[in-house]
């Protein structure tokens, strides 16, 4: 989850946002070496070779500076907005476990209730939840919790105890839960992004295979199922808390059209990708990045990230968004949207 004040951001590993300083002790070493290769400085602990999708939407913005993660966040960085996002995280506190240690969504809304309550202390309740109801905030979870939980069950019961029916609708009652908790910590804006194709990324096509086709379909039919159910729950939101306005991204839909971009590889990443599909420290990796669709087994190139980026800010075709886009969003607070 990211908020931008105005934004907080709460995601995952597929939501692949910056400063994941979080993620796994399992892999610090690699973590480090992962290394954003446009940010020449240092390593960013972006899973990409440039922006996330988050940064680039940040920069639509206006932001000047990248929204800062919680766990290294000042106080005046409250401010300015906070990512609580987690490699591996998912809606199940149990998903991405044999990966290591995460955070995940439950924890990152206690971490956001922290700076709920440091806000309070530094502006007052009163002020704190006028600022809070001002700022923007992001949510993605479920890719992991079926990558990292329903299909590895070597490591997790859940698709023996419940079809994939069960599953999902069990994963949306839970999700809707806790996007109602953000409600109550003082959310009024808030962007919730669909699931993508998880079928079609490189880790998923090198363990399952296709049977021919481009992609593991059972594993779209998840997403796809997913998100069908999503988009009444965000209605149900909607209809609950009049004060509150979600909105949905349909990141199948974006990730269906980016064929547009003509990558001349999309089933391998573009780095060297180790048993577990993150890039190899020290190996170095393709040239020509924008050929690529995969920075690694899962996670984009900056060149497909801000493909996505720009069509949930600004929705070309109106299946990208419901009811509205980011940028329509945003404008409720200017009182101009009547009139986009």
């Amino acid at each position: 989850m990211i908020s931008w004040c105005h934004a907080i951001s709460f995601l995952e590993t597929l939501w692949p946002t910056m400063a994941i300083t979080t993620i796994s002790r399992l892999l610090p070493k690699l973590i480090m070496h992962r290394m954003a290769l446009i940010f020449v400085m240092a390593p960013t602990g972006r899973f990409c070779n440039g922006r996330t999708i988050v940064d680039i939407i940040a920069e639509i913005l206006g932001f000047h500076n990248y929204i800062p993660p919680f766990a290294t966040a000042q106080e005046a960085d409250i401010l300015s907005g906070l990512n609580y996002a987690s490699g591996a995280a998912g809606i199940r506190d149990e998903t991405g476990q044999e990966l290591g240690e995460r955070i995940c969504f439950n924890m990152q809304l206690q971490n956001h209730q922290k700076t709920v309550q440091n806000l309070t202390g530094m502006l007052g309740n009163d002020s704190a939840l006028t600022y809070l109801n001002k700022c923007l905030y992001s949510v993605g979870m479920g890719n992991n919790d079926y990558l990292n939980n329903y299909f590895l069950p070597q490591y997790f019961p859940t698709s023996e105890e419940y079809t994939l029916e069960e599953y999902t609708q069990l994963l949306i009652e839970q999700y809707s839960q806790q996007l109602r908790s953000l409600y109550e910590l003082g959310a009024r804006k808030i962007v919730v992004f669909g699931l993508g194709m998880i079928g079609c990324v490189p880790g998923a096509i090198a363990t399952y295979g296709t049977n021919g086709s481009a992609c593991v379909e059972l594993m779209n039919n998840a997403s796809r199922l997913f998100n069908s159910l999503l988009l009444p729950a965000i209605d149900q939101l909607n209809d609950d808390l009049p004060d509150a306005k979600f909105i949905y991204i349909n990141n199948y839909k974006i990730g269906e059209d980016s064929t547009v971009l003509d990558f001349k590889v999309n089933n391998t990443g573009c780095c060297a990708s180790s048993a577990i599909g993150q890039c190899v420290p020290d190996q170095t990796p393709c040239q020509n990045r924008t050929q690529y669709m995969f920075w690694d087994s899962f996670h984009p190139t900056e060149i497909f990230n801000v493909f996505y980026a720009e069509r949930s800010y600004r929705a070309l075709d109106p299946s990208y968004a419901y009811p509205y886009d980011i940028r329509h969003l945003v404008s409720l607070d200017q009182g101009v949207a009547e009139a986009m």
